[in-house]
């Protein structure tokens, strides 16, 4: 029977290699995505501003609407007033006592009173309509401004993805293809190391002998030890990953 086959050792210098390798490409993809700066978010403010401008106007329209409605009930109740007031007063012609008469004259007065404040009420309507329609051409006007300024950071958003996503997809495929040689627990330390750096570099190499990441001095030993590469070594003040290798050395 056939022995299965041992997974091969990977020694640090590996990892590191791996690690590292992986940093290049993610930074990679880092600076295109610096490239469309805070775009993406813009017009994705600017469209919720939008969306949510064009609900106001929709509501100001209805309000508007009711309102409309209100005038025009109000002003049909008038005229059932006043053809019942001609209806009274045509009655009071043809009354029997006195009696009679003041009680037709007290319907009168209630509906005159029933007209007066369906008048009051619909001059108050219509105020309330010139406040609202005040209020909708302000709100269309900035809707229009609106709309202008997002088609514009919407176009410019466009024009970089597509002069950048062919590239950024294929990085991104790359740096998938790149974290499947590494171990588990040093790509989850990566992860957590980039998301938590400002600059998004969880590998950093040498620089005038300190740390690529914080800028701190690594003492001579440490720097010997990171040279050996027998041990993933993590600078003492930022936590990031030290590698000994250069640009040209991993070109």
């Amino acid at each position: 029977m056939a022995k299965a086959a041992t997974k091969k050792e990977v020694s640090v210098a590996e990892k590191l290699e791996a690690i590292y390798a992986l940093q290049k490409i993610d930074s990679q993809i880092d600076q295109i995505r610096i490239i469309r700066g805070e775009l993406p978010l813009e017009v994705e403010d600017l469209g919720d501003a939008v969306a949510g401008l064009e609900t106001r106007i929709s509501k100001i329209k209805a309000e508007v609407k009711e309102v409309e409605q209100e005038i025009s009930d109000s002003k049909n109740s008038i005229k059932d007033f006043e053809a019942q007031i001609k209806k009274y007063k045509e009655q009071q012609g043809h009354v029997r006592n006195d009696r009679e008469y003041e009680s037709l004259e007290s319907e009168i007065e209630l509906k005159s009173l029933d007209i007066k404040l369906n008048e009051k009420k619909n001059k108050e309507a219509k105020f309330k309509i010139t406040s609202k329609k005040e209020k909708l051409e302000a709100a269309e006007a900035q809707l229009v401004s609106l709309k202008e300024e997002y088609d514009t950071k919407k176009a410019e958003l466009d024009k970089i993805v597509a002069e950048t996503q062919k590239d950024e997809d294929a990085l991104i495929e790359k740096s998938d293809k790149a974290r499947e040689g590494i171990e588990e627990r040093l790509l989850s330390a990566y992860d957590r190391l980039r998301k938590n750096a400002h600059n998004g570099l969880a590998v950093v190499t040498i620089d005038r002998d300190s740390c690529g990441g914080c800028f701190n001095h690594i003492p001579p030993q440490r720097q010997l030890d990171i040279q050996a590469k027998r041990r993933i070594i993590v600078c003492e003040h930022c936590g990031r990953i030290i590698v000994p290798f250069t640009e040209e050395s991993q070109e």
